[in-house]
């Protein structure tokens, strides 16, 4: 197993519960949330510039949109955002009346977004996943879901993998590109005697998964055919969240952390946790994020 990949910092800014990285080829920028303050982060790789967007809610997923702008996730239903003018358009909210916020979420090669929900008090099985198609109707696809969380699809499109934190396995499901149905629910990766919880998730070209563990100091990766660990990158912070690919190759991993509910001790021992992580040229290549097409 490979440990020799280091994480540098990319800046010093630090999130509660940074989240959802998205990389921005056009602008050769990193984006990421901060899901408790309700921010967009941007920071571009050749300028070194770092903006911010206060969304006034929390956000908890963003997806590029053909046209330009994202559509989002956020605490108070699905909207489209645009980053230049600071604004945010409300389209549909599946969920309201419920204490539940909008969690991970990622667009398929059909130009569809797929999210997921979670109890703002993380109370077990109140969440939902769901898939909103190009003409916004909105589809629930599961129920019962604890924390809603990391989601990826193989190169042709015929697995969703997904993770409901909690149960701390990778489930796959097949899928039907043409229509967007999942069936045939099943356990590829069993994480349940591993340190942490399964957060966000990322697939790169050769198929494998690489998983973020909050509470558990990581990112790994897996194969999903046989379960196997294949490599593991190490964080020098507790709550690693999720991570994604980018750079001029997408063979740069970004990563990113937490710093909610840790004491004071803690924050003391971990100074780094909650700032935005990259490893640079890991020799495997990402893959691209896909585009909403609405």
């Amino acid at each position: 197993m490979d440990n020799a990949l280091q994480p540098e910092i990319v800046l010093d800014h630090i999130c509660k519960l940074g989240e959802g990285p998205v990389w921005d080829a056009a602008s050769n920028s990193i984006l990421w949330l901060d899901i408790l303050k309700g921010e967009i982060h941007q920071f571009n790789t050749n300028t070194k510039q770092h903006s911010t967007f206060a969304t006034g809610q929390m956000i908890g997923c963003i997806v590029p949109r053909e046209q330009g702008g994202f559509i989002a996730g956020l605490e108070n239903g699905i909207g489209f955002i645009d980053i230049e003018k600071k604004e945010v358009k409300h389209i549909i909210h599946p969920e309201e009346g419920l204490n539940n916020r909008f969690n991970d979420g990622k667009g398929d090669a059909a130009g569809r977004f797929w999210l997921g929900s979670m109890s703002k008090t993380e109370e077990e099985n109140m969440g939902n996943f769901y898939m909103v198609d190009t003409d916004l109707s909105i589809h629930k696809k599961l129920e019962n879901v604890s924390i809603s969380n990391g989601l990826a699809w193989n190169a042709d499109n015929t697995i969703l993998y997904y993770i409901n934190t909690p149960t701390n396995y990778i489930f796959a499901f097949d899928f039907d590109i043409e229509t967007g149905a999942i069936d045939n629910q099943r356990v590829v990766v069993d994480l349940t005697h591993e340190k942490g919880f399964a957060d966000g998730m990322t697939i790169d070209e050769e198929g494998m998964l690489w998983v973020a563990f909050y509470d558990g100091w990581r990112v790994a990766r897996y194969n999903p055919a046989t379960g196997d660990l294949l490599q593991q990158i190490d964080l020098p912070v507790a709550n690693v969240t999720c991570c994604t690919f980018g750079g001029a190759g997408l063979t740069d991993l970004y990563i990113t952390t937490a710093s909610k509910n840790m004491s004071n001790e803690a924050l003391e021992q971990q100074p780094h946790a909650g700032k935005l992580f990259v490893v640079k040229n890991t020799g495997i290549k990402g893959t691209s994020s896909k585009k909403f097409k609405a």
